[in-house]
């Protein structure tokens, strides 16, 4: 049985802050405004894999409490992964997309995949990263934040 989930994340860009994008991190002048370390590309591909397990969303098992101040989003997919290997699933396939006027992803998005192939314990083939910009629309057309949207494919 193959169970699908949708996850979506948008962080400001802030001055003073490294960028992370699925646990890599990218040269830019800008990173992500949050209460861990704003990895708006991992935070989707938690909140995919949490739905695809029906185990409620990000904020659910990771709330904005001292615990996880700062915290590496490496550390909350490795736990993550714990979840819903603890219900009998294991990761299928992840698709996501990173939305961001500014810096070129392009560049990084293979090792991106080798880092989220992984943590995640699975091939390379079973993760996708694509970057896409806004064409300078909307606020991440504008560069005032990043987006990410992922889908999991979780199979039992």
């Amino acid at each position: 049985m193959t169970r699908f989930g949708i996850g979506y994340d948008v962080h400001k860009l802030a001055t003073g802050r490294k960028l992370i994008l699925g646990g890599v991190e990218i040269e830019h002048e800008f990173g992500l405004e949050a209460h861990s370390d704003g990895d708006v590309l991992i935070h989707a591909i938690i909140d995919a894999m949490l739905g695809a397990a029906a185990l409620n969303d990000i904020g659910t098992h990771f709330p904005m409490t001292p615990e996880f101040k700062d915290i590496s989003s490496v550390e909350l997919l490795k736990r993550t992964l714990k979840l819903v290997t603890e219900k009998n699933y294991r990761v299928g396939n992840i698709d996501s997309i990173v939305v961001a006027q500014r810096p070129k992803l392009a560049p990084y998005v293979m090792k991106i995949r080798e880092r989220l192939a992984e943590i995640l314990q699975v091939d390379i083939d079973s993760i996708s990263v694509k970057a896409k910009t806004e064409e300078g629309l909307g606020f991440t057309g504008t560069e005032q934040g990043i987006s990410a949207y992922a889908v999991a494919g979780l199979e039992k």
